[in-house]
């Protein structure tokens, strides 16, 4: 059975992140054949600056070569002010031009229910740069303290999780 290597991304850079919780998570939840790695350089990119592309700076390339290199990404990121996190919006700017994300499989969970701009906006992002989106593997979770509805699952659930990822794991072999 060939392993899929798939490269999940918090748009979070605080410490205690609940979405690069949920992420260290999922790795402990994947099925067998399917390896998930933590990024954690999005720290290390510089403001995108369009001026830098014919020259980008290596953490630039080191975070486009763990894209080119995955069978897919996976991506967690917070909503801020009813926006993508700056860090994410960055990481994505960085990647417009390269195409690294041009047919790439891409995952969005969402870490709380009330964040559906940010969702929304990336979802309309990675559409516009070419990403295949694999919404049968998307999932919304809540956090403890709010009231679970039907289409979401409490934070943190191992098994919803272990679905998702068989989800993305079933369209990677298709």
């Amino acid at each position: 059975m060939k392993t899929h290597h798939v490269l999940c991304v918090s748009g979070s850079l605080r410490a205690a992140s609940l979405n690069t919780a949920l992420l260290t998570l999922a790795a402990a939840c994947a099925p067998p054949g399917l390896h998930l790695h933590l990024y954690t350089g999005l720290g290390q990119l510089p403001l995108f600056n369009p001026d830098l592309e014919p020259k980008e700076p290596a953490p630039v390339v080191q975070f486009q070569q763990a894209i080119a290199q995955a069978d897919a990404v996976l991506i967690a990121s917070p909503e801020y002010a009813h926006g993508v996190s700056s860090v994410m919006k960055n990481a994505l700017d960085w990647s417009v031009a390269s195409g690294v994300f041009v047919d790439k499989p891409v995952v969005l969970w969402n870490a709380s229910p009330r964040a559906t701009i940010a969702l929304a906006a990336l979802q309309e992002t990675l559409a516009v740069m070419s990403a295949r989106l694999v919404d049968a593997a998307q999932l919304t979770l809540l956090l403890p303290s709010l009231p679970v509805c039907q289409e979401a699952h409490t934070n943190p659930d191992p098994a919803a999780m272990r679905k998702a990822l068989l989800a993305l794991q079933a369209h990677l072999r298709a």
